[in-house]
């Protein structure tokens, strides 16, 4: 943990004096990478995994204002855009991954799969496939999008900021008292999120609670920055830790394979990006944060970064990840025979 932390504050520091965007996320996701494939023993712990995913849940929320809903109305026309797009990545991607990485029409599938890495690994599992080689085109995908989306927000000219928490010294903090409760509050709506099944339920537990009390007027403003500069921090160091124990041989065998999925998904995203903005009223940068088939905690954080509609980042990433759900069991079955049966 202290190696761990030690190294996340050194990113930090890194990226802020480099001038790298939304440097509290990309400076300690990169620093932590190449420790990892260093062959240091970073090891994310669960329980402040969840932690962290609650506070930036309350930190994202609490941006949501009541104008930020106003394009409630215009949105399934975007969502139908991007479910196109997502069907278009994982067969295009498909295809991309059986020539790259020589292996199984089934396992090509999972590895071009744009996101809900845990539930692709565990299909694979089942499936008795190599998840690993998997695992490593999907963390791939993840880092590679997490410092890309920054970068083409910088060169759109957006301003990105340092991250989560209130943007400007005239916006209002959370007090103590009112973070305290807001965490209890999530705590106690985590497990009923759980029960549906919606992926990320403390992420999601802590946007609904920081939202309806930014919507309520009861706690105006978001968290202090001493808590959202760390949270922001700590979410790139867990981005880097999914390097670990990953050899520089299996990294060398599938890289060029995760850049060149990650370029594709990236590629069609940018398009279903552009032609979304036709059916809300958005910049392209914020829609593209929606789209972008990055994880869900990740690219809810870098929407809150560059001011995008908390409400329309989340609704996107949960619409893609059941699409996935849904998608992907049916295009493995239709390629070799039935899944197996689980208990």
């Amino acid at each position: 943990m202290i190696l761990l932390a030690g190294i996340t504050a050194l990113g930090a520091m890194g990226g802020l004096a480099i001038g790298m965007p939304v440097p509290l996320l990309t400076g300690p996701a990169l620093l932590t990478t190449i420790a990892c494939l260093a062959g240091l023993p970073l090891v994310f712990p669960l329980p402040l995994r969840n932690a962290i995913f609650l506070l930036a849940g309350v930190a994202i929320g609490a941006t949501v204002s009541p104008e930020s809903m106003a394009a409630l109305l215009r949105w399934p026309l975007a969502f139908t855009v991007l479910g196109i797009s997502i069907v278009l990545i994982v067969l295009l991607g498909q295809r991309l991954m059986r020539r790259l990485m020589q292996v199984d029409d089934r396992s090509a599938l999972l590895a071009a799969a744009p996101g809900h890495l845990s539930y692709v690994i565990a299909l694979g599992e089942d499936l008795g496939l190599d998840t690993r080689r998997v695992a490593v085109v999907q963390s791939i995908r993840l880092l590679a999008l997490t410092l890309l989306v920054p970068f083409l927000a910088a060169l759109s000219g957006m301003e990105t900021g340092l991250g989560l928490g209130p943007q400007g010294s005239h916006v209002a903090e959370m007090t103590l008292v009112q973070t305290a409760l807001a965490i209890v509050a999530a705590l106690a709506l985590a497990p009923l999120i759980k029960i549906t099944g919606a992926p990320a339920p403390m992420l999601l537990a802590g946007m609904a609670v920081g939202a309806a009390m930014r919507l309520s007027g009861w706690a105006p403003g978001g968290l202090s920055h001493f808590i959202a500069f760390p949270v922001l921090a700590a979410i790139g160091a867990l981005i880097g830790t999914r390097f670990a124990g990953i050899s520089m041989a299996e990294l060398r065998q599938s890289a060029f394979a995760g850049l060149a999925v990650t370029a594709l998904a990236a590629s069609l995203t940018l398009l279903a990006a552009w032609i979304a903005t036709y059916f809300v009223a958005m910049p392209l940068a914020h829609v593209l944060v929606a789209f972008a088939p990055g994880g869900l905690e990740t690219m809810a954080v870098m929407g809150a970064a560059i001011g995008a509609n908390p409400g329309f980042v989340a609704a996107a990433h949960v619409g893609r990840l059941v699409l996935l759900s849904i998608l992907v069991p049916v295009l493995v079955a239709r390629n070799r025979g039935p899944l197996p049966l689980r208990d």
